[in-house]
């Protein structure tokens, strides 16, 4: 990748850049109907190998890299990142994180959004971060709440995926009232 290593300790998991030996564990863990569910379109279901080799060939474009691995001592076990806005928006970055789902309810997904909060605000020329949740994923509204996320705003029936319409929730953080 083009940047520095990035490292992050969330207890007993990290933050950290992808490498090459996350394919496997990408794959099993992102090809996962229940996770897809959650994230947008463009995370594509089902999940093969070659979409894992196309997202370690896009990091390498990224500069800065701001995409990263959530992982436990063996293996990756999700993704966050903080992707920069254009024009007007250019000092807000949007917040995407997923979990595998044999790692849900661990608080694993908090202390990654706490940690990724941090590290974008003093690494990152931006003042707010930003997340968008669908209606139906009421545990990622609560992940965003305990680090720090207010609600600002509901866009009703916003999201159409998977056959059904939703709404959508806009959690935000600006850099001055970060905890």
């Amino acid at each position: 990748m083009k940047t520095q290593e990035v490292l992050l300790p969330i207890g007993e998991y990290v933050i950290r850049s992808f490498c090459p030996e996350d394919i496997d564990s990408l794959v099993r863990h992102a090809n996962n109907r229940n996770v897809w569910l959650n994230l947008r379109d463009l995370f594509p279901h089902p999940y093969e190998r070659h979409h894992a080799e196309a997202w370690l060939r896009d990091l390498q474009q990224m500069n800065p890299v701001t995409a990263f691995a959530i992982a436990s001592s063996e293996e990756l076990i999700g993704g966050i990142g903080l992707h920069p806005q254009p024009d007007v928006m250019r000092r807000s970055v949007e917040l995407g994180y997923w979990l595998a789902e044999p790692y849900w309810g661990r608080g694993i997904a908090t202390a990654a959004v706490r940690a990724m909060v941090e590290w974008g605000f003093s690494n990152l020329d931006i003042n707010r971060i930003f997340a968008y949740v669908f209606g139906w994923n009421p545990a990622s509204a609560r992940v965003l709440e305990k680090a720090g996320f207010t609600l600002e705003g509901r866009m009703r029936e916003a999201v159409f995926k998977d056959g059904r319409l939703t709404d959508l929730f806009v959690y935000g953080m600006v850099k001055e009232a970060t905890p």
